[in-house]
């Protein structure tokens, strides 16, 4: 790690410097980026929201998130799942949100295998879960990893789309798999404490 991994908010705690410039960046680097998450609406909505961040930054999107939101009905997959060719067309003609045909019918799409996942699995968040890696002995700055390729990889076998490997790390760094807040980042230690407590998830066994 080097000095240009973090910087010093106003408030004088150092942090990762990727948040570095922008309010609306240190407030989600502070209050969500690297907790983890057990809700399916919020992993399925941040799976979703990477997909459409593909191309574009970050800050982009998180800017346009209750946009987004309200466009996607809270990202309740199973509504989501219901939506037909009207509501594609409406939202390209949404300018809150970005108009992109494809990633729009994408998360449609995914939505319908959310609902097929958590049949089989019992909840998207016993599904992703099962992919968190072993924690590193050793922060290193990547953008994939072999965990986030492996969920990629079955993530496309099952039919959702855009969720390539970087998508699926940058989910994972979110969502909590992974703590990569940087060493020294004032965030780095409550993101590994709620990472301790948080509870993982027991195999889903079908009811008849």
């Amino acid at each position: 790690m080097s000095e240009s991994d973090l910087i010093s908010g106003d408030d004088g705690k150092p942090r990762c410097a990727w948040c570095a410039g922008h309010d609306d960046y240190v407030a989600y680097h502070d209050a969500e980026w690297g907790l983890p998450v057990g809700d399916d609406q919020r992993l399925f909505e941040k799976l979703c929201l990477e997909g459409f961040q593909s191309g574009l930054s970050w800050l982009t999107i998180l800017r346009k998130r209750d946009a987004f939101r309200r466009s996607f009905a809270g990202f309740d997959f199973r509504r989501i799942a219901r939506f037909g060719p009207r509501h594609v067309e409406k939202m390209l003609e949404d300018a809150s949100i970005v108009r992109h045909r494809g990633k729009i019918e994408s998360t449609i799409g995914n939505a319908r295998r959310a609902i097929s996942l958590v049949d089989e699995f019992g909840s998207i968040a016993a599904y992703v879960w099962r992919f968190e890696p072993e924690p590193a002995p050793v922060h290193t700055r990547r953008t994939t990893s072999r965990e986030a390729i492996a969920l990629s990889k079955d993530l496309k076998r099952l039919g959702w789309t855009f969720v390539g490997p970087t998508t699926v790390y940058a989910f994972m760094q979110a969502m909590g798999l992974v703590n990569d807040h940087v060493p020294g980042c004032s965030a780095r230690a409550r993101a590994e404490k709620a990472r301790k407590a948080f509870p993982r998830f027991q195999p889903f066994t079908p009811t008849d």
